[in-house]
């Protein structure tokens, strides 16, 4: 995709209140001192710290026509079978040491793409009320944070986050049915795209491609629809997506050209440059416990842009709640568990805590102790 898509301004009535909610926090931290210094405050009268921009990262940028290149042939030549090698051990180098990476010639149509967009800005576009109040999506709508109690776990977005087994429901959709074939074929191409690319990840650990086949079922696979609204109050913690880690497999983002979205590598923050010929692919909590701390799932989080708003399309690879999570190797860094109990673990420490916790968990105490 060369060109920018330009998306609808969003009207007033289509936007969550999230400036009420997230204005509320931010008055119980910053107390405005009486100064005319008018640098130091945004336009709601709101201290704003300066804060120093992170540097800006090219991920990794991953080929993957050795596979998707004549994929429908069943003979695979001499010269393909290397280049196939040379691809996976990219992707594996990646996934270990970033977490995170970007794919090109990745199979699925950019005109597809094209039109998810714009079927999720029309979506968007709908007003608020109707967004969150006529079951849209399989009542899937959500925005900010409802159990947020201070500004670094409040979110400056909204989402539609859907199971695979919704979206062929023509019942789901309302007037939005357009939305519905292409939701069908873009979820089918990055479900496929994603199992190629677990399966590539467990052959190098020494597992058989179709290791996690069984485990993944459409009814805990979602999409996911995020729009992050421009934000007028810009502080060192307004987040459109707080920072957190992936609780699944593998996740396949496609992204707009605004760019915001962040992640640690060496400990530092650093921003991730919008390539939109490309998808970004992440590794998830349960490949970094399946694969023994050889995957890396990496912290991120998504930073508000106070003029622009940002689009973005997420499919999270996930087992059934009852699939053990085992590892691929002895001695094992993590104590067997299933998605279920990881899922019910990090809903307990975000009620308890106001933050996930995740695999920390379910490391054994003698891996702790050494």
């Amino acid at each position: 995709m060369t060109n920018s898509l330009k998306y609808p301004k969003s009207g007033s009535n289509s936007s969550p209140p999230l400036l009420q909610n997230y204005g509320e926090l931010l008055q119980q931290l910053h107390k405005v001192p009486d100064t005319d210094n008018a640098q130091a405050h945004n336009d709601h009268g709101i201290a704003v710290p300066p804060v120093l921009a992170p540097a800006e990262c090219q991920l990794p940028l991953i080929d993957l026509s050795p596979y998707t290149r004549g994929s429908n042939r069943s003979l695979i030549l001499e010269g393909e079978e290397l280049e196939r090698q040379a691809c996976a051990a990219n992707i594996c180098r990646a996934s270990s040491q970033w977490g995170f990476f970007q794919v090109v010639n990745h199979g699925i149509n950019h005109e597809l793409l094209w039109r998810m967009r714009r079927e999720q800005a029309r979506l968007f576009e709908a007003p608020f009320e109707t967004k969150a109040n006529s079951g849209l999506l399989n009542n899937s709508y959500r925005w900010g944070t409802p159990s947020a109690t201070c500004p670094a776990q409040f979110s400056w977005s909204e989402a539609f986050h859907i199971p695979l087994t919704k979206i062929s429901d023509a019942a789901c959709y309302g007037d939005y049915i357009s939305l519905r074939e292409v939701m069908m074929e873009l979820a089918a191409a990055m479900s496929k795209l994603a199992r190629m690319l677990v399966g590539i990840l467990a052959e190098r650990m020494g597992h058989q491609k179709g290791a996690f086949d069984s485990m993944c079922e459409e009814s805990t696979c979602f999409l996911r629809l995020n729009r992050y609204p421009a934000c007028p109050v810009l502080s060192h913690d307004t987040f459109g997506l707080v920072p957190h880690t992936d609780s699944n497999f593998l996740t396949i983002l496609s992204q707009d050209q605004v760019g915001g979205l962040h992640l640690l590598k060496d400990s530092q923050w650093v921003a991730v440059k919008p390539n939109q010929e490309a998808l970004i692919v992440n590794i998830g909590d349960l490949l970094q416990a399946w694969s023994n701390d050889v995957y890396k799932s990496v912290e991120h989080k998504v930073m508000t842009n106070e003029k622009m708003e940002r689009y973005s399309i997420a499919y999270f690879l996930c087992p059934s709640y009852e699939s053990l999570i085992g590892n691929c190797r002895e001695p094992s860094v993590y104590r067997k568990f299933t998605f279920g109990e990881y899922r019910h673990q990090v809903q307990e420490d975000v009620k308890s805590t106001g933050r996930k916790v995740g695999l920390p968990h379910f490391r054994l105490q003698q891996t702790l102790a050494s």
